[in-house]
């Protein structure tokens, strides 16, 4: 796509942009849900960081502790704040889990639940420290009202995993250590029913979720690792005219792709995503970029540290 196409759809963008709180410009109220990864994000869902510590979740994690890096629950406070601050920057509403003393990783909200347009679905988390994690998440969907949709009872299946590419198109990961096949099969059924395309990923254990390597940025543009991904993934975005932005596997796995687009042109990543970051302001991108070392260390980055649960609908 070139770059006038592209200022194109930014435009269609800004002007959905003008839109106020949860009304349309028509006055049509915007439903719970997401149809995409780039839509303007009105409401998030994270989890303060009380009880977080790290833990040998993941070859990121493993890495951390073994290289004698020592935990800074002050730090991890502040940080998780000007995460807060950046999405209220934004406009975006912030909603917040109950911390459970039992579940450390649960300030990774991203992954005990995923958000469809259909509403949330309530996964399955694989390791045993986190699998917990369901009980808050539904405890919060009750509470605030919001219909849960489906819950995944085939295996296995992790929020940061689900990937809305396009209204219209599921990207779903499954691999070795995470999201297991059945799960996937079962998640991308439903979505088969309303219509949509699935397309199941595989993901190597070492890089965690489908959202350490792949980032959809805004309209046809996406930051992807092909250094790790698959060929056949490459060739499935560039069906869909995704421009893409090429981060390397040592970048990757020090979450240098796990950004979370907020919509009207701007970006949330962590500081020490360089490469990326000059990417995207390359791009004419606003990128929001709060110190995020503390998680990062512990195997998440932006996009791990929150789960959307509205964005304004690009589809039909």
């Amino acid at each position: 796509m070139s770059a006038s196409e592209r200022d194109m759809g930014r435009g269609d963008e800004r002007r959905r942009d003008r839109q106020v709180g949860d009304m349309t410009s028509t006055g049509t109220e915007i439903p719970w849900g997401v149809d995409s990864e780039h839509g303007r994000l009105r409401d998030v869902l994270l989890c303060r960081p009380d009880n977080f510590r790290w833990l040998p979740t993941s070859a990121i994690s493993r890495a951390t502790l073994e290289s004698g890096r020592r935990y800074d629950p002050a730090a991890a406070e502040r940080q998780h704040a000007e995460l807060v601050a950046a999405y209220e920057e934004a406009g975006v509403r912030c909603h917040y889990l109950e911390p459970d003393p039992v579940l450390p990783y649960q300030v990774f909200a991203r992954d005990s639940s995923a958000m469809t347009p259909w509403g949330p679905v309530i996964t399955q988390l694989r390791q045993w420290w986190r699998r917990g994690e369901y009980a808050p998440a539904i405890r919060f969907y009750e509470g605030a009202g919001i219909p849960i949709f489906r819950m995944v009872t085939a295996a296995a299946l992790e929020g940061g995993d689900v990937m809305l590419i396009e209204p219209g198109s599921v990207l779903i990961g499954a691999g070795e250590g995470r999201t297991q096949e059945p799960a996937a099969r079962q998640l991308a059924g439903w979505f088969e029913e309303a219509g949509w395309e699935a397309r199941i990923e595989p993901v190597p254990s070492r890089y965690v979720h489908i959202d350490v390597l792949v980032a959809i940025i805004a309209d046809r543009l996406a930051a992807v690792c092909s250094e790790v991904v698959s060929t056949s993934l490459i060739s499935w975005l560039r069906g869909k005219r995704f421009d893409l932005i090429e981060v390397a596997a040592g970048d990757a796995f020090r979450l240098g792709v796990n950004a979370v687009s907020l919509g009207a042109e701007r970006v949330l990543s962590g500081a020490a995503a360089t490469p990326l970051n000059q990417a995207l302001r390359a791009s004419g991108l606003e990128v929001l970029e709060p110190d995020l070392e503390m998680f990062t260390l512990g195997g998440g980055g932006a996009h791990c540290l929150g789960q959307a649960l509205r964005r304004e609908r690009l589809g039909g």
